[in-house]
């Protein structure tokens, strides 16, 4: 899909105005402060009508003003399409080819877009729940049936920790246990398997993109670590019943902790540069291009299961990236629609071909 113009009004701290960008790459520059992460955010916000900053909806309307709107003019699934959502307290009113919604969950499906923002780097840096998390996101933008696996499997879990936590002072509960046991093997096996499917896609493209960044010189890898001993190219079937093994062995420490120790909740997903452990060993700027090379993957598996390319949106990427990194990130990423905030008079002088867009104090040119 490509955005062909963007449009808002009293949004953030951006002056109104209509922008239309190129096909393909889009350098958003200017100093600090400015308003080029609020543009960013702006072509995010058609993915559903969240900011991928965590702000909320009230936030979003410039000071003093009682709304704001943006509106998107973009060419997806073979057609040219609008859409446009407005922000009046914490409420959205959103609409599809001039048609009102109920719900912003509805642009999910004419809209796509891949992110990347300096809170991605956790994905390395921090502890397992931000790998599951990134893993457990993708896989539920693509399908709503992942999306209600996940689901029920968090609702159960929370219910077999509290049960365990009564078990402790009610031991003739534990016969019970039972009862959420089935309902968590069975989603369990299902979330696993689509992680490890997709994990699977994710490494052979993102293995490709970081070959690229680093100039040849550096090897991805991405490896899922069960704790139930799950492996690529095990079905369904056989995840569960290593899922029921591993819940009979750890029963005893599962009531002793209080919670479930050991299943999908608990996995995580190593990545590796040159064979090392990218949180232990790389530098800032090979984590940077670590999780630069997951993000494009992921717009790349999105494009094969979806069939529509997504837009590319790279925010602060090229701090901590030396120039080779960054002249593939301006001049090798053209067979999309792609836009970077940067600030370094540098990166914009870097650009061989696409369009510049200055944002000074809120006004674009």
């Amino acid at each position: 899909m490509k955005v062909l113009a963007l449009k808002f009004e009293n949004y953030r701290n951006l002056d109104d105005a209509i922008i239309t960008p190129c096909d393909g790459v889009n350098v958003i520059y200017g100093d600090n402060a400015q308003g080029k992460t609020n543009l960013l955010e702006a072509f995010w916000m058609f993915c559903g009508g969240h900011s991928f900053r965590g702000s909320k909806d009230g936030e979003l309307i410039k000071f003093g003003k009682p709304f704001a709107k943006l509106d998107v003019r973009f060419f997806g699934q073979d057609r040219e399409q609008t859409a446009s959502i407005k922000f009046k307290g914490n409420k959205k009113q959103v609409e599809i080819n001039s048609v009102a919604k109920n719900s912003a969950a509805a642009l999910i499906e004419k809209y796509c877009a891949v992110v990347f923002s300096p809170e991605h780097l956790n994905l390395i840096k921090r502890g397992p729940s931000e790998r599951r998390k990134f893993i457990d996101s993708a896989i539920c933008r693509e399908k709503l049936k992942n999306a209600v696996v996940l689901s029920k499997y968090n609702r159960t879990l929370n219910q077999r920790n509290s049960l365990l936590k009564d078990i402790y002072r009610h031991p003739e509960l534990e016969e019970t246990l039972s009862i959420w046991d089935n309902s968590l093997l069975l989603n369990g096996a299902i979330l696993i398997k689509q992680r490890m499917e997709y994990l699977q896609m994710l490494e052979k493209r993102a293995a490709e993109y970081h070959f690229g960044i680093s100039g040849g010189k550096e090897q991805l890898e991405i490896r899922y670590l069960s704790t139930t001993n799950a492996e690529y190219g095990d079905s369904i079937e056989q995840i569960h019943q290593k899922l029921c093994e591993t819940f009979e062995q750890s029963r005893t420490d599962d009531i002793r902790n209080g919670c479930t120790t050991k299943g999908a909740h608990r996995d995580d997903a190593e990545i590796l540069i040159n064979g090392k452990n990218a949180r232990l060993y790389a530098s800032q700027g090979q984590q940077r291009s670590a999780v630069l090379s997951l993000k494009l993957a992921e717009a790349a598996v999105l494009s094969e299961r979806m069939g529509e390319k997504p837009i590319i949106l790279l925010d602060d990427v090229m701090s901590e990236l030396d120039s080779k990194r960054q002249d593939f990130l301006l001049n090798k990423l053209d067979d999309c629609q792609v836009f970077i905030t940067c600030c370094e008079q540098s990166n914009k002088e870097q650009l061989k071909h696409g369009k510049i867009f200055n944002v000074c104090n809120g006004v674009i040119s």
